[in-house]
């Protein structure tokens, strides 16, 4: 099992290039099975969830062709409406083949998802918001069993929270449906603006993603398309908070402050300098200590729950006491004991963390415990003093492309260590 050597202290000067998002690609990917033209996406991340995802959709007849970051998608025929479990546990996107799968087949048989171990995280939504559209649903040895012979028609659904899977599923199962189908209390996420771009480029007809209202109106068939995933908003706010760890300057090309909602004015008030350029962002920090500042998690445009534990890293050698709290997953403050591992202050009480500036964080050996945990002690390790060893970064690899090369590349010292 692979492992990250990091010897911190050195600030980050240079360039980064942003990648595409890996949450949005997962979903666009899982468009591909509604048509039976090429889907080609362009800006695509090199990681091992993309290589999942694409080893299932072969499963069910897609032909892949990934050239750098341009990946083609061909579903012209569906071999098997079947996503089995050995492909599936591993992560939860996988799950959103199923609305697709039914939409354009009239069945599906599907394992239900596994992922990171953040929570629960149930599919009773979409299952809720397939039976509405006329699926038919059975659970048996955990898979979903689906059958919509006549086809799936439209429904009005009213998501009793956010949820950005169930938005998104039921956009993707909602395009072929006979009929309109609105979604009340919808993911605003820029995931799911990208996702209804790319199906509107197909041929879709969605209007309202991007706000709370989301409206679908079914269409007999999709065609092939060329869509460019959006940038990796969560990669973009991680390297920001890289550089308010440990100082320095870097320019992060290819992203849009837009993406970050809340968490862009949360980093300028820490004390970061973060200025719009024509193609990237620009962000350093002097050489002054920055200011403890707290958080809530929560929907976008609020601060999102996929760079808290970042946050946390980041906070750990602020001035000040920060509060943290975390309201969209139970379970998600597993990096804060290994960051006490490196000295920092961190008490936690039920959903919110506690956490006590220090000046200065000591190396020591590490274990991930889910990906975006992971970074959060990359960015300890490269602000503490000594040598830091990550364990278990096959995390990383699911979300993070190219990291040790995009560090290295501004003088950070990191390298994998194979065992």
């Amino acid at each position: 099992m692979d492992k990250l050597a990091i010897i911190g202290g050195r600030p980050l000067y240079g360039t980064i290039p942003i990648s595409g998002a890996k949450n949005s690609a997962l979903k666009v990917m899982a468009a591909a099975l509604l048509t039976d033209e090429k889907l080609t996406l362009t800006n695509v991340p090199r990681l091992a969830d993309v290589d999942m995802l694409m080893r299932l959709l072969e499963q069910h007849g897609t032909t892949t062709e990934f050239d750098g970051s341009t990946l083609s998608l061909h579903a012209k025929t569906i071999s098997s409406t079947e996503a089995p479990y050995d492909l599936v546990r591993k992560m939860r996107a996988s799950f959103n083949v199923l609305g697709p799968l039914l939409a354009r087949e009239g069945k599906a048989k599907v394992s239900l998802p596994g992922g990171c171990a953040i929570g629960a995280r149930p599919v009773d939504l979409h299952l809720k918001m397939l039976t509405a559209m006329g699926a038919k649903i059975e659970l048996d040895e955990g898979y979903v069993f689906a059958e919509a012979p006549d086809g799936l028609h439209g429904a009005d659904i009213a998501f009793p929270f956010v949820s950005v899977g169930a938005t998104e599923h039921t956009m993707l199962a909602a395009t072929l449906a006979k009929g309109e189908t609105t979604i009340e209390n919808a993911a605003r996420e820029p995931e799911i603006a990208d996702l209804a771009d790319c199906l509107n480029a197909m041929g879709a007809k969605i209007t309202g993603a991007g706000r709370s209202t989301i409206t679908i109106e079914g269409v007999d068939r999709l065609h092939g398309a060329e869509h460019a995933v959006l940038p990796d908003r969560i990669e973009t706010g991680a390297y920001i908070m890289a550089v308010g760890a440990t100082g320095g300057e870097l320019t992060l090309t290819g992203t849009r402050s837009d993406l970050l909602g809340a968490a862009w004015s949360v980093l300028e008030e820490i004390g970061l300098y973060v200025e719009d350029l024509d193609n990237g962002l620009r962000v350093k920090r002097n050489g002054e200590r920055y200011k403890a500042v707290d958080i809530i998690t929560q929907p976008f445009p609020g601060f999102p729950t996929d760079l808290q534990a970042q946050f946390m890293a980041l906070m750990a050698t602020a001035d000040g006491v920060s509060k943290i709290k975390e309201t969209i997953f139970e379970n998600r403050f597993m990096h804060a004991p290994e960051l006490s591992r490196m000295g920092a202050k961190i008490s936690v009480d039920g959903q919110t963390a506690t956490v006590r500036g220090v000046e200065r964080l000591k190396g020591a050996p590490v274990m991930a415990t889910d990906l975006r945990a992971s970074m959060s002690l990359v960015i300890a390790g490269l602000a503490a003093e000594g040598q830091t060893m990550v364990n278990r970064v096959y995390h990383l690899d699911r979300g993070f492309e190219r990291l040790e090369e995009k560090l290295q590349a501004c003088g950070a010292l990191i390298e994998r260590v194979k065992e």
